[in-house]
């Protein structure tokens, strides 16, 4: 999996705004089937999502491209994998799962229809959502149940499924729900998934309470932010992004480090702080995965 600070939901059925989510620089888009297209126009949210799929490709677009299926239960999961496990298409995000059992469910049917459709094997990946009590319950199953999944989604949003589910009361400041995100990010870090996922902040109207959720998600671990709004994507791409400040710090801790070994030192005093290899190793992490961001 490519790292995604940014993954802005879009309307599945709804004309040109991909195209609006790619302009405002996310680096990933969910084209959703689910809760945001309404039941009579599922069929149109499929073929407009296959449709738009093909063209951004075509247009040489490289932005990641995943799909929000139906929840198994509803029954219409194969109709949309049916319709959109094209070529071109990253993934898929599960909804509503309770356990590992359902990912593999979400598998077999994906593996059929890749075969079906002319995709290669295993191309596809999953980005899994904890939106359930259980899921949450059995995130480390999840994480290894299949080898199509490449991180979780930590879903803490307001008034939302997670929240009906567990039964917390949402706060700004994100105390009753840190457990859950700690939890998540153990998970998938500790499978060797490395950019796990949270989101979501709603409040279109408090910049400032946006970037404070994106900085305390980042500050525990998280590598990037599941969006509902263009306006948010600046502003997370630049928070989950290690800053200018950040490199040159880096860079210089490891300069005086490599200097200090070249006279037979394991150790050195930088910016008051005691350096070691360990540190360097974290310094030449951070710079790699900057480098990483700007290709």
């Amino acid at each position: 999996m490519r790292p995604l600070r940014s993954l802005l939901f879009v309307p599945g059925h709804r004309e040109g705004w991909a195209e609006k989510g790619i302009a405002a620089g996310a680096d990933g888009l969910i084209l959703d089937l689910e809760d945001s297209v309404p039941e009579n126009l599922k069929k149109q949210g499929r073929q407009t999502v296959a449709r738009v799929i093909k063209s951004l490709r075509a247009a040489g677009e490289n932005v990641a491209l995943y799909v929000r299926l139906n929840a198994l239960d509803t029954g219409i999961t194969g109709d949309d994998i049916a319709a959109v496990a094209v070529p071109g298409l990253d993934g898929f995000v599960l909804p509503k799962t309770y356990g590992p059992d359902d990912i593999v469910r979400f598998d077999a049917l994906v593996t059929h229809f890749e075969r079906a459709n002319g995709v290669e094997a295993g191309k596809l990946e999953f980005i899994c959502c904890l939106e359930t009590a259980e899921s949450y319950a059995n995130c480390e199953k999840i994480a290894v149940s299949s080898p199509r999944v490449a991180t979780l989604f930590a879903g803490t949003a307001r008034d939302a499924d997670v929240s009906r589910s567990i039964g917390f009361q949402f706060t700004p400041s994100g105390e009753e729900t840190l457990y859950l995100r700690s939890r998540a990010l153990l998970a998938a870090r500790a499978n060797g998934l490395e950019f796990p996922l949270v989101g979501l902040w709603q409040d279109l109207n408090d910049p400032d309470g946006a970037r404070k959720f994106a900085e305390r998600n980042r500050e525990i671990g998280f590598r990037g932010q599941v969006l509902i709004h263009p306006s948010h994507i600046a502003l997370v791409n630049e928070v989950y992004s290690p800053s200018d400040a950040e490199i040159s710090f880096y860079s210089g801790m490891i300069e005086a480090f490599e200097e200090a070994e070249s006279r037979g030192l394991a150790a050195v005093r930088y910016e008051d702080m005691h350096v070691d290899y360990a540190h360097i190793k974290t310094a030449r992490e951070i710079l790699a995965y900057a480098e990483r961001l700007n290709r």
